[in-house]
């Protein structure tokens, strides 16, 4: 045979082990690979406390890890304990000979190739198990530290009479218990059976008996467990029906109990309490009787009676006895919801009046006197005018506005709270003329100013644009000297390092210039250690070895109000827009939170992401959860965020709350008290808007008290869609200074209007007082209307088909731009309501939100004039102070079919009847409608006898100058008969449209 090679003969490989060099290696980049991977895990904890650390919360991240951590040891080593335990219980129990049989003879080669390793897999097994409870129980450290701090209500639920700290702090903490109970005995049965089954204490196939003495015994104690832990879960059960919720016709999300729930499912879950207990014992008997036959009739049984008491006899008793008169039996329960549901969401003061909506004042003049004090109309609507505040105050492509502004009120000249619409400019980094990483995060770090204007009135450059009281870069104006540098704001999310080698971009009344961070904020780069901590943390290598790092140098991050007021309040859930304040020389950012809980008895649950969205909502106006469905809420902390340092200072508000006395038990230290609020801050503390849309979400249904009421939803509300918005969603509440009915001055009120459910017109009004330095701040005041009045979609139909506002629109056609609407205010006034709405042109020449029109309506008139002042006047037909600017001039060409405005409102109004009779005269001519157009005749003959009265008034009075200048509005014409001519214009017409009528055989 030939050699083939590999043989005997052949040339032979040899494969001997690894040089020590590699070996060496080998371990060396095993050991570096190990370090790498918990150094990357370290890096996320290092950098966590270092940031704390810089904030001085430093308790709250030593108080959560350590709590996190106690959770993970006790609960992890009790599930490795009992599957543990068991396991080696079962090994322990095992039988001294197992049967002859394949069953067995297959299991031998399982055990066999097992017993070497026993050990390992015992140690492995329980580890893990320990492992996942560990991790799943640390999770629960509110809940634990709201058990081991709750503080009483005071308040017991009417089931039970039991305090509601028991339904919110302790129950939560006794069902967690309860779950962990039964996984861990779950899992200890499972491990338990296999092992008897693997060393044949339970068999299968095998002839005799299936299990012996000792593994019957030892399952029987676990399911014993088991079942004792389902009799505990039947007894809290019972008190888990004042906060379980359920499908009732009376309201979404019901939460309590009802009629079926008190008088079948309470018993029943008695009944099977006691059923399992001594289910339980007998499971329990099976130690000494070592048999199964009367555990399992138990269990039978338990189970039996589960389906029947706990689910046949509960639909009986639905089905033949509440449903026949629901309404009777279920009035108790809905008075117990109603009840508890108002204090929860601490609507129970509101105050309800019946209000209709339609004024029997028709005095003109006292209408128009009443209108100048009934509010602050605010013109500048701060959801539109944003884009002005980006084109005339940007200064800058890497500044920028938030779309949304905020309102606010400062002192004016006169000392006397004005209604202000204010925004930071704030960083943009998408318009750094040049990106790279170090403009990024080392060159441009920050904004620059704050903006303000008035909300009454409009500036004159260009006319109908904010009338700016702060503004320019750096800025002046009313809000004085102030740090305006912002390196924390709701746009300001990327990380910048300042205060080393690297200089920032900066301004003073000369112009840019170059400066480095003097404040105390964010976390020294000083350390190597801190930068590779961070470099791993961030992803970005270059903090590691950069040259632009050195000494002084200081990671800010975490730079949003709201990211930084959940990080050292996470048992707070966030307001969804915060806003500033200039207060004692510094920039404030003020931030809304509340405390909130699941577990009220009673009270009916809401869903916080979908009640506080409207149709202005926007991901960073979002509400920041940390429960999502809760049924108790209060604003119970207010907080601040220097924009400079961001220093986080969290105050005390509601002193009353439980549940932020609970936390502050938990976290000593971290929120001051109500007494420490400066007072300049507390000028510009207001209520907040989630809790307030919350809470009219709420009133929809429970402004009633009435079970039989409330059942039938007869007076039931909704709240209605934002008219002006081309967006879906409700419409948002507006600040606003006003007066209601029982206040003799304006108040800054955050109001709000409801239509009845499935109809246009106006329900209710709302208001609550939302000065913080009121004494009847947050008092809830409604206004239920009787009377047929119009919604605020009606109103927003009538104006778009109003004659006036079709031509306005026309015109803007050849000008390239569009219309756009401002919010539509509602003021109640001498018993009806005033409809007030702003109407901006956007386009043209200039690409931002001018105010042109102010629209007004009052009872069934609506007018669309150019000013406020001018817009009142009409409605009402008499004149009153108008300390508006008037628009001015727009874009568009000039609208000749309009008469021009005049001091006199008489008759510019009588002009402006005569301009529409002869037009609506016109069209009928067209049509050959004589009816129609002798109607017309009628009214163009009635306003020039009325415009020529008017005329005649004013000019005895001497309202026009010799030289031809009006002293209205400066309109008038050259002459100063701009008036009369165009009264002679209008006559003119009517003239020649009776000829044209004579010549076609009309009337």
């Amino acid at each position: 045979m030939p050699d083939r090679g590999g043989g005997p003969t052949g040339p032979r490989i040899r494969v001997g082990r690894p040089s020590r060099r590699a070996r060496t290696l080998l371990m060396t980049l095993g050991v570096l690979a190990i370090l790498a991977m918990a150094f990357v895990m370290f890096a996320g904890f290092w950098t966590d406390w270092l940031w704390y650390r810089s904030v001085a919360y430093s308790s709250v991240f030593t108080t959560t890890l350590w709590t996190k951590i106690g959770l993970f040891l006790v609960f992890g080593l009790l599930m490795a304990l009992a599957v543990g335990l068991n396991i080696w219980l079962a090994h322990r129990l095992r039988p001294p000979l197992s049967a002859m049989s394949l069953e067995q003879q297959s299991l031998d080669r399982y055990r066999m190739s097992l017993a070497p390793y026993k050990k390992w897999v015992l140690l492995a097994i329980t580890a893990l198990v320990g492992l996942i409870a560990g991790a799943s129980a640390s999770g629960q450290w509110r809940t634990w530290l709201m058990y081991v701090n709750g503080v009483s209500f005071g308040q017991k639920d009417p089931q039970f009479h039991l305090d509601v700290s028991f339904y919110a702090f302790d129950l939560p903490w006794y069902r967690f218990l309860l779950g962990f109970g039964f996984a861990a005995t779950v899992l200890s049965l499972i491990a338990a059976a296999l092992t008897h089954y693997l060393y044949g204490g339970l068999r299968i196939t095998s002839p005799g008996a299936r299990a012996t003495g000792a593994a019957t015994g030892h399952l029987s104690v676990l399911l014993g467990v088991f079942v004792t832990l389902k009799a505990v879960a039947y007894w809290l059960d019972r008190y888990g029906l004042a906060v379980k919720s359920s499908d009732f016709k009376a309201t979404d999300n019901w939460t309590g109990l009802r009629y079926v729930d008190a008088n079948a499912y309470l018993p029943a879950k008695t009944i099977l309490f006691c059923i399992a207990a001594i289910c339980a014992v007998l499971f329990f008997a099976t130690l000494w009787r070592r048999t199964w036959q009367l555990p399992v009739i138990g269990f039978g049984l338990m189970v039996l009676s589960a389906i029947l008491i706990g689910g046949l006899y509960p639909a009986i008793v639905q089905k033949f006895q509440v449903q026949p008169n629901e309404q009777a039996k279920e009035a108790p329960f809905i008075q117990k919801n109603i009840k508890a549901t108002r204090e929860a969401y601490d609507i129970d003061n509101a105050q309800v009046t019946d209000y209709a909506g339609q004024s029997t004042e028709d005095d003109g003049t006292k209408l128009r006197a009443s209108a100048d004090s009934a509010a602050s109309y605010r013109v500048m609507d701060p959801n539109v005018v944003s884009p002005a505040f980006q084109q005339l105050q940007q200064k800058r492509n890497y500044y920028q506005f938030p779309k949304t502004l905020d309102v606010d009120r400062y002192k004016d000249e006169s000392g006397k709270d004005q209604d202000t619409v204010i925004g930071l400019r704030e960083l943009n980094i998408q318009g750094i003329p040049k990106r790279n990483w170090i403009n990024d995060h080392f060159t441009y770090t920050h904004g620059y100013g704050a903006i303000a204007a008035r909300g009454t009135t409009t500036g004159k450059n260009p006319k109908g644009s904010p009338d700016f009281t702060e503004s320019g870069l750096p800025t002046t104006g009313d809000l004085g000297t102030y740090k305006q540098e912002i390196y924390y704001g709701e746009k300001t999310e990327q990380y910048s390092i300042v205060g080393g080698p690297q200089k920032e971009l900066d301004y003073e009344e000369d112009g840019e210039k170059t400066t480095s961070y003097k404040g105390n904020s964010g976390v020294s780069l000083s350390s190597a250690f801190n930068r590779a901590a961070y470099a791993v943390a961030f992803s970005e290598p270059q903090i590691l070895y950069s040259g632009a790092i050195g000494d002084g140098s200081r990671i800010l991050y975490n730079r949003t109000p709201k990211e930084r007021v959940e990080a050292v309040a996470p048992w707070l859930t966030i307001d969804g827009d915060a806003y500033p304040a200039v207060v004692n020389k510094r920039i404030q950012w003020v931030v809304d939170a509340y405390t909130t809980t699941n577990g009220y008895p009673y009270a009916s649950r809401t869903t916080l992401g979908d009640t506080t969205a409207d149709s202005l909502t926007t991901n960073q106006r979002a509400v920041v959860a940390q429960q999502n469905q809760v049924n108790y809420i209060r604003n119970s902390v207010k907080a601040t965020v220097d924009a400079y340092d961001g220093t986080v200072t969290l105050y005390e508000w509601d002193t009353e709350d439980p549940v932020l006395k609970t936390w502050r038990k938990a976290f000593p230290g971290t929120v001051k008290s109500k007494s420490d609020i400066p007072q300049e801050l507390m000028e510009h503390l207001r209520y907040p808007q989630d809790l307030f849309k919350v809470q009219r979400e709420l009133l929809t249904r429970y402004h009633v008290t009435s079970p039989a009421q409330f059942y039938s939803g007869s007076d039931a509300w909704q709240v209605p869609d934002d008219p002006t918005n081309k967006e879906s969603g409700s419409v948002p509440p507006y600040y606003l200074s006003i007066k209601m009915p029982d206040q003799s001055a304006q108040k800054f009120s955050l109001t709000t209007t409801f239509t009845p459910k499935g109809r246009p017109d106006l329900g209710a009004f709302m208001a609550v007082d939302a000065d913080a330095a009121s004494k009847d701040y947050g008092t809830i005041r409604l206004l239920r209307v009787t009377g047929a009045v119009k919604g605020p979609g009606q109103v927003q139909s009538e104006l778009n088909g109003n004659d006036d506002v079709a031509e306005f629109v026309r015109n803007l056609k050849g000008t390239d731009s569009d219309i756009e609407y401002g919010n539509l205010l509602t003021v109640p006034l001498e018993g009806g309501f005033l409809y007030i709405e702003p109407v901006y042109t956007r386009g043209g020449t200039q690409n931002y939100p001018l105010l042109r029109k102010v629209a007004a309506s009052y009872g069934s008139k609506i007018v669309f004039e150019n000013s406020l002042g001018e817009a009142l006047n009409a409605v009402f037909g008499a004149e009153g102070s108008d300390t508006s600017e008037p628009p001015g001039d727009t874009t568009e060409p000039p609208d000749t079919t309009q008469p021009p405005a005049t001091g006199d409102a008489a008759l510019k109004k009588a002009i402006s009847d005569a301009q529409k009779a002869y037009t609506e005269g016109e069209a009928a001519l067209k049509k050959q409608d004589w009816a129609a157009y002798g109607k017309a005749q009628t009214d163009l003959q009635d306003a020039l006898e009325r415009a020529a009265a008017a005329q005649s008034k004013a000019d005895s009075d001497g309202k026009a100058d010799s030289d031809g200048k009006s002293d209205g509005d400066g309109k008038a014409d050259g002459d100063g008969k701009g008036d009369k001519a165009d009264t002679n214009k209008a006559s003119d017409k009517s003239d020649k449209a009776s000829d044209k009528a004579n010549d076609t055989g009309g009337a």
